[in-house]
């Protein structure tokens, strides 16, 4: 049986569907994922359109698509920053080597 989310907030429980209102019928329906609705100038919304068409996929799975590369090099640039700032504040006289870390032994030789 499928609950709406505001009752599965009432008793403390999750639930795992996002619910989705249609615009047809104002009813609600489960779906698998969040959505999200999305404002776009006309130009962006063209060049969205031609990108799509070129590969053959739907307006939302482009958008996702580019959505999810934008905060892949986000997150990169971040990562590049704490990265930076860390080699900067790097004390070279505390560097340990890759055997010093692991304290590797020569391995014996079995027969």
């Amino acid at each position: 049986m499928l609950r709406d989310p505001k009752d599965a907030e009432a008793d403390g429980s999750r639930s795992r569907l996002a619910w989705c209102v249609t615009s047809g019928t104002l009813s609600c329906m489960p779906t698998k994922n969040p959505r999200v609705n999305v404002v776009l100038e006309r130009p962006l919304y063209d060049a969205l359109g031609r990108l799509a068409r070129r590969e053959g996929a739907s307006l939302s799975t482009k958008a996702r698509d580019l959505l999810r590369a934008a905060l892949e090099m986000q997150e990169d640039l971040v990562l590049a920053k704490i990265a930076a700032e860390r080699e900067r504040s790097l004390d070279r006289s505390k560097i340990l080597t890759h055997d010093a870390v692991w304290r590797r032994k020569p391995r014996s030789r079995r027969r």
